[in-house]
């Protein structure tokens, strides 16, 4: 009888994976701004969705808050990745903070679109999820009632936009790229003028970790995605693995979340992590499968990515 440590296994290791550049960036500009305020620094919401990256900044100085009327007048305050309503850029100038806004370029260009839009006179329908902050943010960008949220393609089949103006659709850039496109499809359909987003709203680094995972998910019988369970992107890409052909697919925070129940049974198994995921995560996964298993691991590239993102101005001296 084969024991559990003699049984081999193939890891296959999506690229890209992990850490985008608007999260990248989001972290190094709450590590910037506590070089040059000092601690503490308080960030509104967090930073990103990882517990694991939320923790390491707190223990350099960082006060996650949920709200701005937790943060002493005049303080410095980082606002998240995933941006904010006008309403609290106001709020934080009438209060006189150092604010320092690390919303991703992505998003602000969601939130640049909905203004125009919005100035062309027409109502919006936004494809998202309620209660997500990148969903949040960008509705709170334009005034009350020129903008619906869509979530589901019933949704997109019953909204009726207000009689007389012309539509327009957004996106969260965190969505599944199949999905959004069955709903566009139908917005196009019942709108035939419906005005869209100049290039794609979803963010290339959502698409490219949706591209590689469908290729490590083929013939897997287990895909384990690492990231938070508040990560929309993360969750995605168990959805999409399930789709693109996994036995099982499952999201994990780190190496302590393996389920060896569904490790045991699996012989390929993929391996990807959300953007807002550490690659230290993604390293931790594949020891403690490796200390457990014999273990071939192959790493799949789907494409490169070379973007980076400039550093807020406040923050660049």
């Amino acid at each position: 009888m084969v024991s559990v440590s003699e049984e081999s296994k193939v890891i296959r290791l999506a690229a890209p994976r992990g850490f985008c550049a608007g999260v990248d960036r989001a972290v190094r500009i709450v590590e910037v701004a506590l070089e040059k305020f000092g601690q503490p620094v308080y960030v509104r919401h967090e930073i990103v969705h990882n517990r694991f990256v939320v923790d390491g900044l707190a223990a350099k100085g960082a006060v996650f808050v949920e709200e701005l009327d937790e943060v002493p007048e005049g303080a410095p305050v980082v606002f998240s990745a995933h941006g904010v309503a006008k309403a609290v850029v106001a709020e934080a100038d009438a209060r006189r903070m150092i604010a320092v806004d690390a919303t991703c370029p992505l998003v602000t260009k969601v939130h640049i679109e909905a203004h125009r839009h919005v100035r062309e006179g027409c109502h919006i329908l936004l494809i998202g999820h309620a209660g997500h902050p990148e969903v949040e943010g960008t509705m709170g960008q334009v005034p009350s009632g020129t903008m619906s949220l869509i979530e589901t393609p019933d949704d997109a089949e019953t909204i009726i936009p207000p009689a007389g103006m012309e539509v327009a659709f957004a996106t969260q850039t965190t969505l599944s790229v199949d999905d959004t496109a069955e709903i566009v499809g139908i917005l196009k359909r019942r709108f035939p003028g419906i005005k869209g987003p100049r290039g794609e709203d979803i963010c290339y680094a959502t698409t490219n970790r949706q591209n590689a995972v469908k290729v490590i998910a083929e013939d897997a019988d287990l895909v384990l995605v690492i990231g938070a369970e508040n990560s929309s992107n993360s969750k995605r890409l168990v959805e999409v693995a399930l789709r693109a052909g996994a036995t099982e697919a499952a999201l994990i925070a780190d190496a302590s979340m393996i389920d060896y129940t569904l490790t045991d049974r699996a012989r390929i198994i993929g391996i990807s992590a959300g953007a807002s995921a550490p690659e230290v995560l993604v390293d931790e996964v594949i020891a403690a499968l490796s200390s457990r298993y014999s273990v071939t691991t192959e790493e799949i590239m789907t494409t490169v990515e070379d973007v980076e993102f400039n550093l807020p101005p406040a923050l660049r001296d």
